[in-house]
């Protein structure tokens, strides 16, 4: 069956946009179109008024930054993961990126089973060596040095404690600074800032607005905030 119907969603340049809803809804099936890991079965998807589909993978990605709940590494150097796909990054840089991203004090302690330090060693398959929080600051580091004018932002804190998280985000604000931002997540309280919020329900838009405009509209918005902020259990 179809994911997404009758989905039309327009943003504009330096926009900061939100996408909430339930488990199953279609979010990160947006990010995954956008990215072209799918194709559509009907419709287009243009960025600047062109069509994704009629440009090259790598011309699109070489726009796009992404940081997402799921962080798979490459069993190479933290360096490599840091600087993935990009040939003219220099150390400096890479540290640079990792002391925003909250990762330089842990990558200065790495060692692997070879003897490799700090840039140097090895992450593990699937960087499995790492913690999620570890491996997640990681990605944050390369969507810092890539510098992408469209960032793509899914479940981007989910594996941080709080902590991490409210340290990171400072980082986060400026990385988002002058560029289009598109954001999932389920912690309504890391996204409730941004320009807009588009909650998507069984692959469709149910609402748009801000924070404030949907918790007035009391719909399933209002529902989901007041859930989390309220706590799961009555005592």
């Amino acid at each position: 069956r179809s994911v997404l119907g009758d989905f039309s969603l327009n943003i504009a340049s330096g926009e900061k946009l939100g996408i909430v809803g339930p488990s199953g809804a279609g979010k990160t099936t947006l990010l995954n179109l956008l990215l072209r890991f799918n194709d559509l079965d009907g419709g287009a998807i243009e960025i600047d008024g062109q069509n994704i589909a009629m440009v090259t993978q790598a011309s699109l990605r070489s726009a796009l930054g992404m940081v997402s709940q799921d962080t798979a590494l490459l069993h190479r150097s933290v360096r490599d993961n840091i600087a993935f796909g990009m040939d003219d990054v220099d150390d400096e840089a890479v540290w640079d990126a990792a002391r925003r991203a909250q990762a330089d004090s842990f990558i200065a302690d790495l060692r692997d089973a070879k003897g490799r330090a700090g840039l140097d060693a090895h992450v593990g398959e699937r960087g499995v060596k790492l913690s999620g929080g570890q491996r997640q600051r990681l990605s944050i580091a390369s969507a810092l040095v890539r510098n992408a004018p469209i960032l793509l932002l899914d479940e981007a804190t989910s594996a941080l404690d709080s902590q991490v998280e409210a340290a990171i985000n400072e980082n986060l604000a400026e990385l988002m600074r002058g560029k289009t931002v598109i954001a999932i997540a389920h912690r309504l309280s890391t996204i409730a800032h941004l320009d807009r919020l588009v909650v998507v329900d069984d692959g469709k838009i149910i609402e748009s607005g801000t924070h404030e405009d949907l918790l007035r509209a009391d719909g399933l918005y209002a529902d989901l905030w007041a859930r989390q902020s309220g706590g799961f259990l009555d005592i």
